[in-house]
């Protein structure tokens, strides 16, 4: 009987992206048979207090701290070789001896930029397998490292940029993003309008507020939809319940075409069945959009990746990007009565998908560890 390998995911919690990666190259090791998988935020582990403080910073930069976040993500790719980074080159590196040291994980994947790995391999010379999984539509020279064995990347574009850096083809894979398996399985759309109590005649906005930097006009946003009786409005506002009990004091008579909705496990329902959806541009939500193939307005992204993000899904004609929150009205209306245009999109954000992403990165992880192995073996001869 073949021994299935351990497997280390690190991560963190700075946005709900890369920890919902992890969890779902967790639950494909499952599906293939790997039962010995170890999840560590490494960064929470080893450095509680800056962990917490820098997650505060980073919720901030989508509302106060914007410029500040700007001056980060575009700063830090500019100094990415100087000294300045050492103290980030050596975050975690005890926590990462002693998980290495307790679990003896047999393949390392990072579902976020966490450099100590690569260079826990060069300073101690313990060579176990590393892969990244970028988790974004954009790269930041942080990801990479000359001891990463394999990157698994959003876009061509992505690959391109890596291999810009140095970084052998091969060592780049075209994979998309890892997305919930209930993202690609087919659904019933009359049954999905029965369950939400909407009428599949008329058009469907979805608007997700929950999310951090959303709208801040999203009562008054409602309020102007309310006028039009062959729309419905579905505001899903998470675990945002102040923003939710604001908003049902102008349901009154008008609950068939606005629904408000607090956290949704089975999210993917909407997306289906929304003619469009706002939404804030992280990796894996348009990941989750392109697979359903619903567009997208975004609304005012945060210097970065939500940036970069958005300008990629803008130029591939998938998304329409609104900086004021006083166009949001004119550019959803404008494109719901725009059918022509809402089906190109439909086209066009359905291209950027990638089906089955994590199955396809798991499968070729295993594959490259199983040819490290014997590589090792061989040598060891």
């Amino acid at each position: 009987m073949i021994k299935k390998p351990k497997v280390l995911i690190l991560t963190a919690k700075y946005g709900n992206g890369h920890v919902q990666v992890s969890k779902t190259l967790v639950k494909q090791c499952k599906d293939l048979g790997i039962d010995e998988v170890v999840v560590s935020d490494l960064y929470a582990e080893s450095n509680p207090v800056f962990t917490e403080i820098t997650q505060y910073l980073y919720l901030k930069s989508f509302t106060i701290g914007k410029q500040f976040y700007r001056m980060f993500y575009y700063g830090v790719d500019k100094i990415y070789n100087k000294k300045l980074l050492t103290l980030y080159f050596k975050l975690g590196n005890k926590r990462l001896h002693e998980l290495i040291e307790k679990e003896q994980p047999d393949i390392i994947i990072n579902t976020f930029p966490i450099i100590v790995v690569p260079e826990y391999r060069r300073r101690t010379g313990n060579i176990i397998p590393t892969f990244n999984v970028l988790t974004d539509f954009c790269l930041h020279k942080i990801w990479v490292h000359k001891n990463i064995d394999k990157y698994y990347v959003a876009s061509k574009r992505v690959k391109e940029k890596v291999m810009s850096l140095g970084i052998h083809p091969a060592a780049v894979k075209v994979t998309g993003i890892p997305i919930r398996s209930q993202f690609e399985e087919n659904l019933n759309k009359n049954a999905i309008y029965r369950k939400y109590n909407l009428d599949p005649a008329k058009k469907t906005l979805l608007v997700m507020a929950g999310a951090h930097g959303v709208l801040k006009n999203v009562k008054e946003l409602c309020e102007s939809f309310l006028a039009d009786k062959n729309l419905q409005t579905v505001v899903v506002c998470g675990n945002n319940t102040a923003l939710k009990e604001s908003l049902e004091s102008i349901t009154g008579k008008n609950k068939e075409n606005l629904k408000l909705l607090g956290y949704v496990e089975r999210v993917d329902e909407l997306f289906r069945i929304a003619s469009c959806m706002v939404t804030k541009p992280g990796g894996i939500t348009l990941s989750e959009a392109a697979a359903v193939g619903v567009p997208v307005i975004l609304f005012k992204p945060v210097p970065g990746q939500e940036k970069e993000n958005a300008l990629f899904f803008q130029e591939n004609e998938a998304a329409l990007v609104v900086n004021r929150s006083e166009e949001v009205y004119d550019a959803v209306s404008t494109l719901l009565q725009d059918d022509k245009k809402l089906r190109r999109m439909k086209r066009n954000i359905k291209r950027l998908h990638h089906p089955h992403s994590s199955l396809a990165i798991m499968e070729d992880i295993l594959k490259e560890a199983a040819v490290f192995k014997e590589k090792k073996y061989i040598k060891a001869q």
